[in-house]
């Protein structure tokens, strides 16, 4: 029997992860075992993996090693390789903290979108300093059956286009991805979300997250969600002088989004640890071949 690998479950507003913690960078993981492992009925379940790996261990974050001694090896739910994950950067700093590696207070994770700024609070809640969007140039359209909507392009370190929609259940089963125009827009595909107002600076979300179908949160997906919406609203920092704070309610919860005038985003969500285990080696072996 192989050494059985150890694994912890978490969530932030119901956006769950599979967490492996390896800091030597030692457990191979290809896309087909990161596929099974969140498989909700034959692996653990989750919308993506957490690969815990010490930032000078892994070829893609040795550069940020002098800068955050952690790695977030992020996997989407199909074992596909994703830049950034705004609810699992907060899962992972609490695994941080949960295995004595950090207490409460600031660190610096590191991620394929860059270095990201991260408080965990006294009051359970972590904070994420999620950097500054980019608003891409050009119309983008996207649909679901009959209906088509003007969405604005967002990227967060990851593409998000954004549709404002009178009613969430317009967004459909989002079980595939919405189609969406030009193609050549977003070559390597894109989370899609849905909005719709709640109140004065309240939005609600559905989003379809690239690699993984609907999930029921999206932490870079609210942030875009806020800087589209400050855009809509004549809100945009850069021009008022002033930070603009949206509520985003999404499936699973709920996110506080603030853009500050030099465009830097900061979002603050619960995150929360279930369970731990093991995982058995030769199944993973396996399932992986």
């Amino acid at each position: 029997m192989s050494t059985p690998i150890a694994f912890l479950k978490g969530h932030g507003t119901e956006n769950d992860f599979v967490i492996i913690p390896d800091p030597d960078n030692a457990i191979d993981l290809p896309p087909a075992a990161v596929a099974a492992l969140c498989d909700r009925r034959a692996g653990l379940g989750g919308d993506g993996l957490l690969h815990v790996v010490r930032s000078a261990a892994h070829p893609e974050a040795t550069a940020m090693a002098a800068e955050a001694e952690w790695f977030m090896d992020y996997r989407n739910g199909d074992g596909s390789i994703a830049e950034m994950c705004g609810n699992g950067v907060r899962v992972f700093a609490r695994y941080l903290q949960r295995a004595g590696h950090v207490t409460e207070g600031d660190l610096a994770v590191a991620t394929r979108g860059g270095v990201k700024t991260v408080h965990i609070d006294k009051d359970g809640d972590v904070t994420v300093g999620m950097g500054k969007a980019r608003l891409p140039e050009g119309d983008v359209t996207v649909s679901v059956g009959d209906h088509s909507w003007p969405a604005r392009n967002v990227n967060m370190g990851n593409p998000h286009a954004v549709a404002f929609v009178d009613d969430l259940a317009h967004a459909g089963d989002l079980y595939s991805a919405p189609p969406f125009s030009p193609a050549s827009v977003y070559p390597d595909g894109v989370n899609v979300e849905f909005v719709v107002d709640r109140g004065p600076a309240h939005v609600a979300m559905r989003v379809h997250e690239r690699g993984s179908g609907e999930t029921r949160s999206c932490g870079t997906g609210a942030c875009a969600v806020a800087v589209a919406t400050a855009r809509r609203d004549g809100t945009d920092p850069a021009v008022t002088g002033t930070p603009a704070t949206y509520t985003v309610d999404v499936p699973g919860g709920t996110l506080v989004i603030t853009e500050r005038p030099d465009g830097e985003i900061e979002m603050t969500g619960p995150a929360v640890i279930v369970a731990e285990g093991v995982i058995d080696a030769d199944w993973l072996e396996n399932v992986a071949s």
